[in-house]
């Protein structure tokens, strides 16, 4: 099969694309003809040797973790899907849907709504998954909270945005640049605050809940625009708070949490019904060709994107 790969760490220089072999689907796994990929900002953390602990040294390795396509093999043990079925979902930890095929865990696949593209469904699981569980697992998210984003145009937070309405917050607070603040507005934010104007860290005591869902700020720096009981949640945690920041949380009535995604079919599914319905839309800022995911990649490492970059495969 044709794949992106690499064979060391380094730059998006490094990605090239040529033959890999077809992976082989364990007895409860799909094998899934991609026709659609993204970026996310992990694939060039783990191509730029940032996350070496997890990632390892066996080369080469194929990046990527969301896949949308259609089901070419099912493993022995599978019995919720059959070969021809249109499917979306997230692959192993370790990359591995920049390819032109990929195995998924059958536990986490979902099927793909008819009303959706593959490109737009590539650009749910990993950002999805992310989104939902830092607003309700980690920030625990009650009806009528008011909820800060922070990042609101990316990737994740155009999804956050959306998906805080669905979990009935009753008031959407959005932070972006100025360009893309119609863009948030027009996908259920109350309030777009331009991140270059305005710094929400000095709004005191105004929200129940933050979601830095760009990893910009921290809880030190947070704290103070939180309400008694508030929680803020990050993806990645500022190493501050790492080391002061989680022991003067637990001894707070303002909690840290830190957002660990999980793959979790329940939570695929439900994405998935909010997709079929309309009540959550993907937004696309560009696609790329397979072959060129190294410039999909340089672009992506910009941070300027509003929404996410899809790769089509076929």
């Amino acid at each position: 099969m044709k794949a992106i790969y690499y064979a060391e760490y380094g730059s998006a220089d490094v990605l090239q694309y040529g033959e890999q072999p077809t992976p082989e689907p364990r007895a409860d796994e799909l094998l899934v003809r991609v026709h659609a990929s993204s970026v996310n900002p992990v694939d060039w953390k783990i191509r730029g040797g940032d996350l070496k602990l997890v990632s390892g040294f066996r080369f080469p390795q194929i990046p990527g973790r969301d896949v949308a396509g259609v089901v070419e093999r099912v493993g022995a043990a599978v019995r919720e899907f059959r070969p021809g079925d249109r499917v979306f979902g997230m692959v192993d930890s370790l990359g591995g849907a920049n390819a032109e095929y990929a195995v998924l865990p059958a536990r986490v696949a979902a099927a793909l709504p008819a009303s959706l593209s593959f490109e737009q469904a590539a650009a749910v699981p990993l950002a999805g998954l992310t989104a939902l569980q830092a607003l309700r697992d980690r920030g625990g998210l009650q009806a009528g909270e008011r909820v800060l984003i922070n990042g609101a145009s990316g990737g994740v937070g155009t999804l956050a945005v959306q998906l805080a309405r669905l979990l009935g917050a009753g008031h959407v607070v959005a932070t972006c640049g100025a360009r893309n603040a119609a863009l948030v507005r027009g996908l259920g934010a109350d309030e777009v605050i331009d991140y270059a104007e305005h710094d929400f860290t000095h709004d005191h005591g105004r929200y129940d809940l933050v979601f830095d869902a760009v990893a910009r700020s921290s809880y030190q720096q947070s704290r103070a625009a939180l309400r008694p009981g508030g929680r803020y949640v990050t993806t990645v945690p500022d190493p501050r708070d790492l080391a002061l920041g989680l022991p003067r949380s637990v001894f707070s009535d303002k909690k840290l949490r830190i957002v660990v995604t999980k793959d979790r079919g329940p939570d695929m599914r439900q994405l998935a019904q909010w997709l079929g319905s309309g009540r959550l839309r993907p937004v696309i800022d560009a696609a790329f060709p397979l072959p060129d995911t190294a410039a999909a990649h340089r672009y992506s490492e910009q941070g300027h994107a509003a929404g996410k970059i899809v790769l089509t495969v076929a």
